[in-house]
């Protein structure tokens, strides 16, 4: 009984045991579950206050981008997003699709003037994006451009290689099309720019201003930390935009501003390397050059040895010495005068292509006018070891006969005296007592040349080595024929595609190759002449592709302050300002006019002008001003007078033409003499009759 009782009591604890420990458990279980909620719903309301947070951040960024988009242009808000694509392109124009224009358009940008747009790469994973487009983009690197025209695909954006440059990404492929934020901005006028090139090379070059006015010409705006790329003469410098007023972002077009461009800083540890290397005069300088390639050097005259050089008192020699005498290398020398910059095989002054040591004699003439000059070391065989060094010594003024005479010279000197006589194998005057000693021992040892036009005398043991070219008959030494055929006979491609031999590639790449470096007649800046005009009177005047372009830009004429292409402005001067006979000249038979007489622009008070068409008299200050509205008031006006007939050959019939008529007619043609009514008649007049 009691066992009974105990086992029952020992079960019933058990049983109590067991049921607090899982009403224990289901309280601790309970109690994590109520701080588990606790927890996550803390944490929603975390979330949700930062995602409010977020909102508003986002949404003061995006009112914050639209009152600096609505700033930044002027009223004009465009901020989109497009996918990038590279376009060609020298200048800073961009192309946008046909919604951009609609869009600006719709806000008056274009009565705005000129639209700017900066530019920048968008990068997704920090942008914050709104609903209406906005971001914050202010850590991306940005430039800015122009716009080219508005015919890109939608959702695209051409970029030229200038601004996909300055992007601040080059790494990126092109395959992967990346996207751009587009922002219309308003700049203001450039005053002042500060340029920095990556070498001292850009020093070299002339005519900074031509230069720099031809590039930027292409470009619209420009940004601190932009890189400016200049091409000149084949070359291209980099120009670093280091500073710029009166803002970091400015406009270039129609405005007038100064431009420094600085000496390049070297960082420590680093040395600048200049493609063309020093020389000075009388001082040698060792170097190198591999086969096929170049290394240049450039040199300065002072004016008084340059004058006594073109006088003849000096002389001026360039040298370059080849170790080991040209045999297992060689190097050959070109030299060519400054805005020539860096000599080739095509285009050059002077050159040598001798065998080992060459020198290069700088005579006086047309291409002595610079004072600086560039030599250009060419690699014909081998790695060739040198030694180059320009030389001026003054000349010896001596006075005496010639020696050595070719035997087809000495027959167009004068009769014989008496007591001489011809000898028969070299030609020369020998006195007649020796004469027979003479020839005896000329024809042992001396042989004649008997190529047609050489003729000359030398050496048994000389004339072993005595060639002639088989093209062009030159006269060479046996070890020069192969050189000298290579050279000068094997044909070479140009850059435009004619294959031609030496002599006629310089003159092609001189004269008619489209691909030629020419000095701009209006801008002065060395460019590629291009092909020929389309315009047959700029053909015939002699204009260049780029010349009849670049000329075709207007300036104000200085005397009646009219807008004239540049390259009529001498026409315009003689039609219109050079009527009176003290200042008009004769023009040549091909139709040029020559010798125009420019009016003098002095800062002195204008007391009277005269009309050149009317002879109508303006006393005063503002006697200028007053001829200036004359003329278009009464002398370029449209005629409703039906226009005078004339003949084929330009004579005009104006002999029964009333006096009346004759006073609308404006403007004489410079050739013929025939009046028209303005310089747009005088230029159909010139084309159909001269």
């Amino acid at each position: 009984m009691d066992f009974e009782l105990k086992a029952a009591k020992a079960k019933w604890e058990r049983e109590q045991k067991q049921r607090k420990e899982e009403a224990k458990a289901k309280i601790q279980r309970e109690k994590k579950a109520k701080e588990e909620a606790a927890r996550l719903r803390e944490a929603l309301e975390v979330a949700e206050s930062e995602r409010k947070l977020q909102e508003a951040k986002a949404q003061a960024a995006a009112k914050l981008q639209e009152e600096r988009d609505l700033f930044d242009g002027d009223g004009v808000r465009f901020n989109v997003v497009l996918q990038a694509t590279q376009i060609a392109g020298d200048g800073d124009k961009i192309k946008l699709p046909a919604s951009a224009f609609e869009h600006l358009s719709s806000q008056d940008a274009l009565e705005k003037g000129p639209m700017f747009f900066e530019v920048a790469l968008y990068k997704e994973h920090t942008a914050i994006v709104d609903s209406n487009g906005a971001s914050d983009s202010s850590e991306a690197k940005t430039t800015h451009c122009g716009v080219l025209e508005f015919t890109a695909p939608e959702g695209y954006v051409g970029l030229p290689p200038h601004v996909w440059l300055n992007l601040g990404a080059p790494d990126v492929s092109l395959r992967e099309f990346p996207r751009v934020r587009i922002r219309y901005v308003r700049l203001p006028k450039c005053h002042y720019a500060k340029l920095t090139p990556d070498s001292s090379d850009f020093v070299d070059v002339p005519n900074h201003k031509a230069v720099l006015e031809t590039k930027l010409r292409q470009h619209a705006t420009l940004s601190e930390g932009d890189i400016l790329t200049v091409w000149h003469d084949g070359v291209d410098y980099n120009l670093h935009v280091s500073q710029l007023k009166p803002a970091a972002n400015v406009s270039v077009l129609e405005t007038d501003m100064e431009v420094d461009v600085v000496q390049p800083i070297s960082t420590p540890g680093t040395s600048i390397q200049n493609k063309l290397l020093p020389l000075e005069l009388d001082k040698p300088q060792d170097g190198y050059v591999e086969e096929g390639k170049y290394v240049y050097y450039k040199f300065v005259v002072e004016k008084m040895v340059l004058d006594a050089v073109k006088m003849g008192t000096r002389s001026l020699d360039v040298h370059l010495e080849i170790d080991g005498g040209g045999v297992e290398s060689d190097a050959d020398l070109y030299v060519a005068a400054h805005p020539v910059l860096f000599p080739s095989q095509h285009q050059h002054q002077w050159a040598s292509h001798d065998l080992g040591s060459k020198m290069i004699h700088l005579s006086g003439g047309k291409d002595l006018q610079s004072s600086s000059y560039s030599i250009a070391v060419y690699g014909y065989r081998g790695r060739t070891i040198y030694k180059v060094w320009v030389s001026s010594k003054p000349t010896a003024m001596s006075t005496g006969q010639r020696v050595g005479l070719a035997s087809h010279e000495m027959q167009e000197n004068p009769a014989v005296e008496s007591g001489f006589e011809i000898c028969g194998n070299c030609r020369q005057v020998i006195p007649s007592r020796t004469i027979a000693l003479h020839e005896a021992y000329c024809r042992r040892h001396n042989v004649a040349c008997m190529h047609p036009g050489c003729s000359v005398i030398l050496r048994r043991d000389e004339f072993q080595r005595h060639v002639h070219c088989p093209k062009c008959g030159q006269s060479l030494q046996q070890e020069e024929l192969e050189k000298h055929v290579k050279v000068y006979h094997e044909p070479t491609a140009c850059r435009c595609g004619v294959i031609l031999e030496r002599d006629n590639m310089v003159k092609h790449q001189a004269n008619t190759c489209p691909l030629r470096t020419i000095t701009c007649r209006f801008c002065g800046d060395m460019v590629q002449a291009g092909k020929d005009p389309e315009n047959l009177r700029d053909r015939l005047s002699g204009l260049t592709q780029h010349e009849s372009e670049c000329g075709s830009r207007t300036s104000p004429c200085e005397i009646c302050n009219r807008a004239v292409m540049l390259k009529e402005m001498d026409l315009h001067r003689v039609a219109v300002h050079g009527s009176n006979s003290e200042n008009r000249t004769n023009s040549n038979d091909g139709g040029d006019v020559m010798g125009i007489n420019e009016p003098a622009s002095g800062s002195e008070e204008i007391r009277s002008m005269t009309c050149p068409i009317c002879s109508v008299v303006f006393r005063g200050s503002a006697a200028d001003v007053q001829l200036n509205a004359h003329l278009d008031s009464e002398h370029f006006i449209t005629s409703s007078v039906q226009p005078m007939e004339q003949d084929l050959t330009g004579n005009s019939m104006s002999a029964s033409v009333s006096s009346s008529f004759r006073s609308t007619l404006s403007v004489a043609c410079p050739i013929c003499g025939l009046s028209v009514h303005s310089e747009r008649d005088l230029s159909a007049h010139m084309d159909m009759v001269h």
